[in-house]
């Protein structure tokens, strides 16, 4: 996967003034650490008077998913700058990990809004049931009687018997 997501613990630089400085904890979704890092300094700069030369990073640990191996439903709230102007956006998806739903989110929101990834911004991600599902796209999936036939199947042939010139149009089923 592109994206990792990880948490990030930091606060401000102690000083004889603050001996023991507020600590602040934030979940990212980055490509690496030191992107985790930076994202940790640009929005924590938005929420509280701290920047990168005040402050110092005590953690960064990845975290994994419990069950990566089970199907879910993801709520996503973002907010992205469009070229007319800042957006909030509720979006779902279906898959095994919130990394894979943030990723398929990022896809989306590139094709769709053409909104780059420095543009968007992940306000809150869950886990959502079936009943609390929005969308119709989420929501054709919770039939537990749902089938994926395999349509235009054509057999192959070993290559030991398969003649190199054939003039006939092949057969499907």
């Amino acid at each position: 996967m592109p994206f990792h997501e990880f948490q990030v613990v930091g606060r401000h630089v102690p000083t004889e003034r603050e001996a023991h400085p507020k600590l602040f904890r934030m979940r990212l979704f980055a490509k690496t650490s030191v992107h985790a890092k930076s994202r940790f300094w640009y929005f924590l700069s938005k929420i509280q008077k701290m920047k990168k030369a005040t402050g110092e990073i005590l953690n960064v640990t990845e975290i994994f998913e419990e069950k990566p191996l089970q199907v879910k439903n993801f709520g996503i709230f973002i907010r992205y700058n469009s070229r007319s102007g800042t957006h909030n956006i509720y979006k779902e998806y279906r898959d095994t990990t919130r990394v894979g739903a943030v990723a398929q989110m990022y896809d989306e929101m590139a094709s769709r809004h053409s909104a780059r990834e420095k543009t968007i911004h992940i306000i809150e991600i869950k886990e959502i049931k079936a009943a609390q599902a929005r969308r119709a796209n989420t929501k054709q999936f919770h039939d537990s009687a749902i089938r994926f036939p395999l349509t235009h199947r054509v057999p192959r042939k070993l290559p030991q018997f398969k003649s190199t010139f054939k003039a006939s149009k092949p057969k499907t089923f």
